[in-house]
């Protein structure tokens, strides 16, 4: 009884049922608890209950079924600790525990179960050591135990001979692995043990274990060498050691590089953030041709790069940072055409950039700066048409940038030619360059005029031209900037009037005109005219009506505060980067007047936003700070107020990369594009936030207007769900139902995302937030909107994707994604699985949708068992190496 959509609970007088062999009841909607009365199944093999609702402990009980060989519990919210009664099941072949709130410990009686092979207790809150009693046994061939709070040490594996995966990573670990475990554990695929605090050196039988494929022990603790023989390890895929403390800092640190030879199939290699010493061996051009990504940076590497490291033709990613390389950058460096990311900054490389990285059109970002470059820009550098970020900084180049560069480099976001000796001027047509954010070219010696066609880079927030020998007039047409943040035309020969329209410009943040021979008033951020406008002497007095209403609507404001923090705290911290704690007070971000006036010069329109039915929202930057800031107005008139002496506005984090929704259908603008990878990682984020809405608040919240439009994309490309116009605390909503005013006169939404149920009087549910997250799911996957003409005469997008999903089409699919695919063909015509694979995450992808958009409400899958059946196809997507690594 799989996957049938099932709810309610599961009835005691299961327990009566006493020749049943099997209960499958997974992939529904089963809540409530597990009845004692299962334990009367004495007959019972097989219990799978996974993927429900299900909550409350699980049954001492359980015991009583003797030939129990499969429990599967796994995506629920069980809590309480794992029986201890559990290890009297003797036949008992897999434990799946996975993805619940269990707390407690590992039982020591689950070592008397001889004959398991599968546990799976991942994602849980355990705690305490594990069990020694573990070591038993002697079938189990799957530990998955990660991400929980065990501490202490890994126990002895004297018998876990048949052991295929070891998986304990994210835990609070110490010590190290068990000696023998190369010796006794010879069939491990995969070992798992990062994130944790283990110590000491790599255990040398580690190269005894011919069958492994991932080993994974980045941010620890350990030191020492890395084994010379890792190259015995013929199957591995997967090398990460980064992190760590290895290497002892003298010559040979990297002598285990040449074994590694011998790994075929090696995929992935990851040792950077170490303190290995020594020179990268010439052997490096027998890596495995299937190699995707090499990172060595932030070691002591010394001597050059080697010419064979052209052979690695299906590099994606090379990374050597922070590392003592000298010498030239080998012209065999174009043969890696596949290549996106090049890290090779601060180091001692010297000569020319050669021309051959010219021949790297795939390539992203390029990071050549704190090095020794001389010589020119080649121009070969204009058929990397694809670059967003380029760092050629604090090298030796020199001559004129060619012309054809700036022409060809459209997507470039971030440029920096900062600390060289470029000269002559700059080219007089740079309108191509209309999606660059940052500019730094001082510390050169560039001079001529700026190019008036830079006020067309709209999107430029900071420009760095100090130190040059510019002459000239600052170009008019810089009002155009109206992003822009940070400027410095210091030292330079600039003449004439200082433009009066700087002043204008509503987020400059940081000017510096010094040492040059302008002549007029500084611009400054002086405070606008304060107004003078006298108060009424009377007003009219408000309503209880309308004095609820206002109470509402600023209640769900400072929630939304509140959640806006939260998640950007969250998120931000996830990636390693926080907003200025100075900022908050006691975690809220709170402000006069007088500063919410001066970083929105007075409420200008040339700073509003956009404009609610309850307030206008304006973008500012407080001086002292450089985040830009969304300031949303609260309108009290809108209320029925005629006047009010309190000025009530909310502040949160500005979004600079805007809504989901131009991303998604701003066709013109083909820089706006989001791939697969990223369209799940925002699916997650939303998922994420309705998750808090409904359940991490004290009152729960419902949005009620759920849809592209309202969900806002941050720098780091994070969803964030905004306009809380009109959500509703589902107490509120409950309390009014009952009154005159029916349940449809209460809601409001946007047509094709509201749920159907609110149009026949139904009363606000979080059911109604999922349906509308279902909807926009389609949105992503198809790129087309729920009132796209196509849908009519009964045909509405959710039977669209439903009916496709039943005839296995691929026609529904955004064609920008399919054409993602097809571009990338030569990577996946090597690897037969993956486009399937692929393809599978794509259908994955749109069955959440579906069931999250069924018409019945109750039917709809929980919001919790979207966010996990996400994640598993986002695994499943990285699996793949499609996109390499992780978007975020």
């Amino acid at each position: 009884m799989s996957g049938l959509s099932l709810a309610g609970f599961i009835s005691p007088a299961i327990g009566n049922l006493t020749f049943l062999r099997e209960v499958d009841f997974s992939h529904n909607k089963l809540q409530g608890s597990i009845p004692r009365e299962v334990g009367h199944l004495k007959r019972l093999v097989y219990l799978s209950l996974e993927f429900n609702h299900l909550n409350g402990e699980i049954p001492e009980e359980l015991s009583n079924c003797s030939n129990l060989q499969e429990i599967a519990f796994t995506a629920n919210n069980i809590t309480g600790e794992i029986p201890v009664s559990l290890g009297d099941t003797k036949n008992l072949i897999s434990l799946h525990l996975a993805y619940n709130l269990l707390i407690g410990g590992i039982p020591a009686s689950l070592g008397n179960i001889s004959t398991l092979k599968v546990l799976s207790l991942q994602h849980n809150k355990l705690k305490g050591t594990i069990p020694s009693s573990l070591g038993k046994l002697s079938n189990l061939e799957y530990m998955y135990i990660g991400i929980n709070k065990l501490s202490g040490s890994v126990p002895p594996v004297h018998n876990f001979s048949s052991l295929l995966v070891l998986d304990a990573a994210e835990n609070q670990l110490s010590g190290n692995l068990p000696p023998e475990i190369g010796c006794t554990c010879p069939n491990l695929e995969a070992i798992f043990i990062g994130l944790n605090q283990l110590t000491g050196e790599i255990l040398r039988s580690i190269s005894n274990i011919s069958s492994l494929e991932l080993f994974d022990i980045a941010l620890n603790g350990f030191t020492g060498s890395v084994l010379e023989n890792m190259g015995n390890l013929r199957n591995l895929l997967v090398l990460t050691i980064s992190g760590n403390y290895l290497g002892s800092g003298k010559p040979g640190d990297l002598s285990f590089l040449s074994s590694l030879s011998n790994c075929s199939r090696l995929q992935s290699l990851s040792i950077n953030y170490n303190h290995l010493y020594g020179v990268i061996p010439d052997s490096i051009a027998n890596f495995s041709i299937w190699l995707e990504e090499l990172l060595m940076g932030d070691n002591q590497i010394f001597v050059r790069i080697p010419h064979g490291i052209g052979n690695l033709i299906n590099l994606d990613f090379m990374e050597m940072k922070g590392t003592f390389i000298a010498g030239e950058i080998p012209i065999s460096i174009g043969n890696l055409q596949n290549l996106e990311g090049l890290y090779l900054g601060f180091n001692h490389l010297s000569g020319k950039i050669p021309s051959s990285i010219g021949n790297l059109s795939r390539l992203s970002d390029l990071d050549l700066s704190n090095n020794k470059f001389a010589g020119a820009i080649p121009l070969s550098l204009k058929q990397c048409t694809n670059l967003q970020k380029l760092d050629l900084s604090t090298n030796n180049l020199n001559g004129s940038i060619p012309y054809q560069l700036f022409g060809a480099f459209e997507r470039l976001i971030h440029l920096n030619l900062s600390h060289n000796s470029f000269t002559d001027s700059l080219p007089s047509d740079m309108r191509s360059m209309k999606n660059l954010v940052e500019f730094y070219f001082h510390n050169n010696n560039f001079h001529g005029e700026i190019p008036m066609t830079l006020g067309e880079s709209l999107e430029l927030t900071t420009l760095f031209m100090q130190k040059n020998s510019f002459h000239g007039t600052i170009p008019q047409s810089f009002a155009s900037l109206r992003s822009l943040e940070n400027l410095d035309l210091s030292n330079n020969n600039f003449s004439g009037t200082i433009p009066p329209e700087l002043q204008k410009l509503p987020f400059l943040v940081r000017l510096n005109l010094s040492f040059n021979q302008l002549e007029g008033e500084v611009p400054k951020k002086g405070l606008p005219k304060c107004f003078s406008e006298k108060p009424k002497e009377k007003g009219k007095v408000l309503s209880t009506k309308t004095i609820i209403a206002i109470i509402i609507s600023v209640l769900l404001g400072s929630i939304l505060v509140v959640l806006l923090v939260y998640h950007s705290l969250r998120h931000k911290a996830r990636r390693g980067t926080f907003m200025p704690s100075s900022l908050f007070d006691n975690g809220c971000l709170r402000l006069s007047y007088k500063e919410l006036l001066e970083c929105t010069h007075g409420f200008a329109s040339s700073n509003l936003i956009g404009t609610g039915s309850f307030g206008s929202v304006y973008k500012g930057v407080l001086y002292q700070h450089e985040k830009p800031l969304a300031v949303k107005v609260l309108n009290l008139r809108n209320h029925g107020a005629a006047r009010s002496n309190e000025f009530k506005a909310l502040v949160f984090e500005f979004m600079p990369n805007g809504s989901l929704e131009s991303w998604l259908h701003e066709q013109h603008d083909q820089s706006r594009y989001l791939n697969f990878a990223q369209r799940l990682d925002i699916a997650i984020d939303m998922a994420n936030a309705i998750d808090y809405l409904h359940h991490g608040c004290e009152t729960m919240v419902v949005h009620c207007d759920l849809k592209p439009s309202n969900v806002l994309l941050d720098d780091d490309m994070v969803a964030h769900v905004a306009d809380f116009g009109l959500a509703k605390l589902l107490s509120t909503v409950t309390s009014n139902i009952g009154s005159d005013q029916t349940g449809s006169s209460l809601i409001k939404g946007t047509i094709g995302y509201v749920a159907p149920e609110y149009g026949m009087n139904g009363s606000v549910s979080p059911e109604g937030d999922i349906y509308s997250y279902g909807i926009m799911l389609f949105e992503m996957i198809t790129g087309r909107r729920p009132t796209c003409d196509l849908f009519h005469d009964g045909l509405s997008l959710h039977n669209f994707c439903k009916m496709a999903l039943q005839e296995g089409l691929k026609e529904i699919f955004d064609v920008r994604l399919v054409e993602e695919i097809g571009v990338n063909w030569k990577r996946i015509r090597n690897k037969p699985n993956m486009e399937a694979e692929i393809w599978e995450c794509f259908v994955s992808f749109t069955k959440i949708g579906v069931s999250c958009s069924t018409e019945v409400a109750t039917d709809r899958l929980r919001i919790r068992d979207a966010i996990i059946e996400l994640h598993a196809t986002k695994a499943r997507l990285l699996r793949t190496g499609f996109y390499g690594r992780d978007n975020r």
